[in-house]
């Protein structure tokens, strides 16, 4: 059996009890070694044998899983984050399917989930932004045309961009071409719960700036929209003429009561 594990988006206690559980259980662990903290390989058995997929490629950890699995050894694949936001399993997994080795997936904590707790922030606010849009820039690995920044930016909705960092001036004409103000605030998370992590805030026309003051090249969250300023609605969930299921509203004369 593969286990894909979503190691969490860095902190060591940021990753599931069962995520814990299967890497304590591992005879065999191949981890992402370019993201993946590991500090949290000091929960592997001291039989267990690791690899760092980092120096590897598909084939070669195919065969280590393949191999692992004949050998009737319990297999951890351990990606950084969540592993169905840019983990490339569905490549894997299609691949074990093909030579029947059998897998699950257990999930994680992503980075974009730790970057917004980094700064306090929530993603959806009513009346701000109701709609979270998960993306990356066009680098060296080409995104599909109707999905290019300028026509995401069209909605107007928040931004978080993964794999971007050394990409922001071509980040911050995308989005202004997409109809993103130069003043739209965003923040650039770097490492979001790591002990190193920075945030560095502004706006959108300054955002190439803020990264190379702070020194930041990779390794970092961009987010964007007006979920970073200071208007946004109340919640209807919570107010007193707002009948719920289990609340029933209160008119305005029972409150003055």
């Amino acid at each position: 059996m593969v286990h894909f594990v979503g190691a969490g988006p860095g902190a060591v206690d940021l990753i599931t009890v069962r995520g814990q559980q299967l890497i304590r259980e591992a005879d065999v662990i191949l981890y992402a070694g370019s993201l993946v903290n590991p500090a949290l390989l000091k929960e592997a058995k001291k039989s267990c044998d690791i690899y760092n997929t980092a120096t590897m490629t598909l084939d070669e950890v195919l065969a280590v899983m393949e191999r692992s699995e004949a050998e009737g050894k319990r297999i951890v694949r351990l990606h950084t984050g969540d592993p169905s936001i840019y983990g490339a399993i569905r490549e894997q997994m299609d691949a074990l399917d093909r030579r029947n080795i059998p897998y699950e997936v257990c999930p994680g904590v992503s980075s974009f989930c730790g970057a917004a707790a980094a700064i306090k922030a929530e993603y959806t606010l009513p009346e701000v932004s109701q709609t979270v849009i998960i993306t990356r820039a066009e680098g060296r690995t080409a995104v599909p045309e109707r999905e290019q920044l300028a026509s995401l930016a069209s909605h107007g909705a928040t931004m978080v961009l993964f794999l971007s960092a050394g990409l922001l001036q071509q980040v911050k004409e995308e989005l202004l071409a997409g109809g993103y103000e130069p003043d739209t605030p965003c923040a650039i998370v770097y490492k979001a719960t790591w002990p190193e992590e920075r945030i560095v805030k502004g706006v959108l026309n300054e955002l190439p700036k803020m990264a190379e003051n702070a020194g930041i090249r990779k390794t970092a969250l961009i987010l964007v929209g007006d979920f970073l300023g200071d208007e946004y609605a109340l919640s209807r969930l919570y107010a007193p003429d707002f009948t719920t299921e289990y609340r029933h509203a209160v008119s305005s004369d029972a409150e003055r009561l």
